[in-house]
Order: C-alpha cells, then structure tokens, then sequence
C-alpha cells in the first residue's frame, strides 16, 4: 500500500467566503488513507476565532495557527518552515496572493512541492493591497503547479507568464451534501414576500452598488419584493449608506456573516448577482444546486455556470434594465423560473461535484509525489 501524501493547505482568511468553503470541500472529500490533508491560518491581532479552522476541526481535519503581528508578516515564513520540517508536509497548497507569497517561500526553503489554486484576482482600489496582489501574481509563475478554478484562470495565469506545462484546470466543486441536507429539510428562513438575495464579500468585484440600484427599480414596482444581503467586507459601510439613500431602503437588509447561510439561500426566490470579475462562484454553485433561479452579468466564470436561458438569465455587463427584466422574469413568471430551477439543479449536480473535484486532486498530489514537482 502506499504511503499516505502529507499536503498543508494555506490561506490568510478574510472570512468564511468561497475559498475557505472550498478547502473544507476538497478536505472532506479526500480519502484521508491516501491524503492526509492539514490546514494553516494565518492569524492578525484581535482577530476572531476563524470559522475556517472551527469547521475545519469538527470534520476531524487538523489545523494550525500561524500568529501575525500585522497583515502581512513575513516572519509566518519561518513558522511555516518549522511546521513543514516537524510535520514532514511534502505539499503546500495555496489560496491567495497572501498565501502564494509566504507558501512559496517557505516550500522553497524546505524542498517541497508548491501548488497554487486561484480563485480570482481581485481588482482592489487600495494601491498597496493592488501592489501586494500584483506581487502575488508574479509569485505564480514560480509554483510548481498551477491549477485554477475556471477557464478563464487559466487565459489569466497564462498572460501573467505562468508556462503551459506548470497549468492544470480542475473544475471547481461544491460540498452537495450539505445543500442537500437543507434542501430536504422542512426548515426555511420565513417571509411574506418576493425575495431577492445575495450571499457573499462585499468588495469592489462584487459591484454590488448595481445590484442595489436595481432592486431599488424593480422595488418601486412591485411592493411585495424584499432583497437580504448576506456577507461582509470593506465595501459594507460604503454599501449600506447607498442603499439608504434608495427609495426602497426599508426594504433591504444586511445581514452580514451567518452561520445559517444555507437557509437563507433556500428562501430566496432569485439569486442576483452584479460582480465584473469572478472565477467559477462557489455561491452559485450552491443556487443552482438549492434549485435558486439565477441572474447575472454576463462575465467569464459565471458564463461556465450559467448558460442563458437554460441554467439562469444572463445580462450584457452593466446593462442594468436588461437584468432587471431578467429579475422581473424569473420572480413573476412561475413557468420560465421553474424551468431554470430544473435545468440549473440539474446541470450542477452532473458536473460540479466536490468528489470528483477531490479525486482530480488527489491524482495531481500522487503525481508530483512520485515524478516531482
């Protein structure tokens, strides 16, 4: 039998978002006899218990802090390289331009093998957190592998100048099972109305400032629509101050971070969504597979997901009266939304599947094992 692959899966959490889901996805679906998958967080001062790292430990994973005296420390190298050594990790696998920088340098010090995943770059106003990216970005081209979430990734690994051979497309996954479990349940997050949703990060690529301005059309309308927004980010307070400037401000919630997500997302009756940059959204994934009808902008990452009109409604970018008939479409016309729901439920359970994503991995972690990186 062989020996089980030892991988240390890296990221710097900014909250409870795609990419940790999508590292509880992979770990849980991993034969632990063939991969022992670990989990390292980088940890700032006053931050919160992580809910990356509690999640992580109830499904029997094994996590490790890694304490930083600001956003970015790089004596985290020197914690990773000790951690590496003790526990004789042979993978280090990251999530983030963060991560990319500290798990590069610290494989390189200890000789083992570097594999990065993005999940999208994200287009930031700050110029030092633009810098810090771009930096991040151009550490890529020195990971052993490169494996992106979405076609369009792999065309952005490419033209920062990562080389062909290091590139490999897994196509992303979701945890299934735990939709499912709420979809059958008789639980649900009560209403009394339509309601518009939308779970995840409220940054800049999310450009959520259109979403509002569209709930806010359709909600002069149609006097039973609601819109909850579930999340938090730097964006929040900014948003929030627009939204109560719209005339249907006693209509929108923010809800920020919730441990129930699952049951909100079922009670929606549309999914909407504005980002102008995305790899293949996890929280979509959930939608369609909650069978959630979707709208959206028509970007890469979302294209692969949504196929207009089968799977959901797409919009031209920033055409916010075409989206709103879209919206206005899949929350009054049963028929057309059922028929979305359907095929969009249909499509992701097929294709998008966090075993077969955890199997496609775990040939990867053999192969740079046994014929290196």
């Amino acid at each position: 039998m062989a020996e089980t692959i030892k991988v240390l899966q890296l990221i710097c959490p900014t909250g409870f978002y795609g990419a940790e889901r999508w590292i509880l996805t992979l770990a849980k679906n991993l034969d632990p006899t063939l991969v022992q998958c670990d989990l390292a967080v980088t940890v700032e001062p006053g931050m919160a218990e992580l809910e990356v790292e509690k999640q992580y430990r109830n499904h029997g994973g094994t996590t490790h802090q890694l304490p930083m005296a600001g956003r970015f420390d790089v004596g985290v190298i020197g914690q990773l390289r000790t951690l590496i050594r003790e526990q004789g990790y042979q993978i280090i696998h990251t999530h983030g331009y963060k991560s990319d920088i500290l798990g590069l340098i610290a494989a390189r010090l200890t000789g083992i093998t570097a594999i990065a995943t993005p999940h999208g770059f994200e287009n930031a106003d700050d110029w030092k957190l633009r810098a810090y990216i771009g930096l991040g970005n151009q550490f890529l081209k020195w990971f052993d592998r490169v494996v992106p979430l979405s076609k369009q990734l792999c065309e952005d690994v490419a033209a920062i100048g990562v080389k062909p051979r290091k590139v490999l497309y897994i196509q992303n996954g979701v945890d299934l099972e735990e939709v499912e479990t709420v979809r059958d349940s008789s639980d649900v997050a009560p209403k009394t109305g339509k309601r518009v949703g939308f779970i995840g990060q409220m940054i800049s690529r999310k450009n959520l400032h259109d979403l509002l301005a569209v709930f806010d059309t359709l909600a002069q309308r149609h006097p039973d629509l609601e819109l909850k927004l579930l999340g938090d980010g730097d964006q929040r307070p900014e948003l929030e101050a627009y939204a109560k400037t719209l005339k249907s401000s006693d209509r929108i919630e923010f809800l920020g971070f919730r441990d129930d997500r699952l049951l909100w997302l079922k009670s929606f009756d549309l999914f909407a969504m504005t980002s102008s940059l995305e790899g293949i959204p996890r929280c979509l994934m959930e939608t369609m597979a909650m069978g959630v009808p979707v709208a959206a902008y028509d970007i890469p990452g979302i294209d692969q997901l949504v196929h207009h009109p089968q799977t959901g409604l797409l919009a031209p970018f920033g055409d916010q009266q075409q989206l709103a008939a879209h919206w206005e479409a899949l929350l009054y016309d049963e028929e057309q939304a059922a028929k979305v729901r359907q095929a969009a439920r249909a499509y992701v359970m097929d294709h998008f599947s966090g075993r077969r994503m955890a199997e496609e991995y775990r040939c990867l972690f053999q192969e740079v094992v046994q014929h290196g990186g």
